[in-house]
């Protein structure tokens, strides 16, 4: 990583908006076995906690960042199961790209939305990515095409996982 503009046979360099601190994150939580590993354990232990299916959280993951720990969305959500930074506060998630902090808060609140819905999956996905507000506003999942693709894209992994 650099500031500063270099020109080296072999490389292309890449410009990126992360900050040190972001660059560090990202070379920190390269995809690797071991990385993979202790996600694969705070899904277990979410799923356990919170009393979902270790399926739907990976189909959540996967549909969110692809275990992506320093994903970031175009509108500012972040980590594994891109959390919203005003669900991140609510979960009193310190660090929204901590594997454990973002899946358990992530996995906490699909739990707090699928009994908020009655256990409707379809609601619950649509709540989790367009959020409550938009699920009431239009009384079912919202006719967005991200939301609408969203939510069957959820169900494909979920049933995959299974």
């Amino acid at each position: 990583m650099t500031d500063r503009p270099i020109q080296l046979d072999g490389y292309e360099l890449e410009h990126s908006r992360l900050n040190a601190t972001g660059a560090g994150r990202a070379l920190r939580y390269q995809d690797s076995p071991a990385n993979r590993q202790r996600i694969e354990q705070h899904i277990r232990t979410a799923a356990d906690l919170y009393q979902l299916e270790e399926a739907l959280i990976r189909a959540v993951i996967r549909q969110e960042s692809n275990f992506r720990l320093n994903a970031v969305s175009s509108k500012g959500a972040q980590g594994l199961m891109q959390l919203m930074p005003g669900t991140a506060r609510m979960y009193r998630v310190s660090d929204p790209f901590d594997a454990r902090q973002n899946i358990h808060a992530g996995t906490r609140h699909l739990r707090y939305l699928l009994q908020r819905y009655r256990n409707d999956l379809d609601l619950a996905l649509a709540a989790y990515n367009a959020g409550e507000t938009a699920v009431a506003r239009y009384r079912g999942i919202p006719p967005y095409p991200e939301t609408q693709a969203y939510v069957q894209a959820v169900k494909e992994w979920y049933r995959e996982y299974r």
